[in-house]
């Protein structure tokens, strides 16, 4: 559980005592529905994932892949703000971009299936779209693709290229668009005109 700092009101969460409840709440098949529990908010803790997959808890990488894999199944985000969460206790961490990297995909049967970094599966579709924001300034793509329910997966940089390298020219919102189809829909991912000579 949480325990309170007295001297300045902060609130401390152990991970250990979060890992513990997690494994305790995901003994049944499939992710934990932490959509449904509503627990008292307990503070902020001093975990942070990286843009690069990297989960650190007060300042330091976690190095045992199974405890990261634990973590990412209890982080839920509610509006901008990420938390973890369990029947008994909801604690903020910081997230630099999304909380997964899609680090590899498959495509087959016209569809693309995606590989996060904690082991998540999803195929881009009406479900899982893919999207590509720029840069204002550099104009450089970051593609995501949505794992589950709203957490979004940041497409590493090889598999992006990988991406470019089947992407075709569509019509989509009334002009040509080089994107990448999965299950039967179109992903723009920037303006043909746009596109290299």
């Amino acid at each position: 559980m949480a325990k309170t700092n007295q001297s300045d009101g902060a609130v401390t969460v152990s991970a250990e005592s979060l890992a513990s409840s997690a494994r305790a709440a995901g003994k049944g098949r499939g992710l934990p529905p932490v959509e449904s529990w509503n627990p008292p908010f307990c503070g902020d803790l001093d975990m942070r994932i990286a843009r690069d997959g990297t989960w650190f808890y007060l300042g330091t990488p976690i190095g045992r892949p199974e405890l990261v894999r634990l973590f990412s199944t209890i982080i839920r985000r509610d509006g901008d703000d990420y938390f973890l969460v369990t029947p008994v206790e909801k604690v903020g961490i910081t997230v630099d971009d999304a909380p997964f990297v899609a680090v590899d995909f498959e495509a087959e049967d016209g569809s693309l299936r995606f590989t996060t970094n904690v082991g998540d599966t999803a195929v881009a579709g009406p479900d899982h779209p893919i999207r590509v924001v720029r840069h204002p300034e550099t104009g450089e793509p970051s593609p995501y693709v949505l794992i589950r329910r709203n957490l979004e997966a940041l497409i590493d940089r090889k598999s992006f290229y990988r991406l470019v390298d089947i992407g075709t020219v569509a019509p989509f919102d009334g002009i040509d668009w080089f994107g990448v189809t999965s299950s039967g829909q179109f992903f723009p991912i920037i303006p043909a005109s746009e596109l290299e000579v």
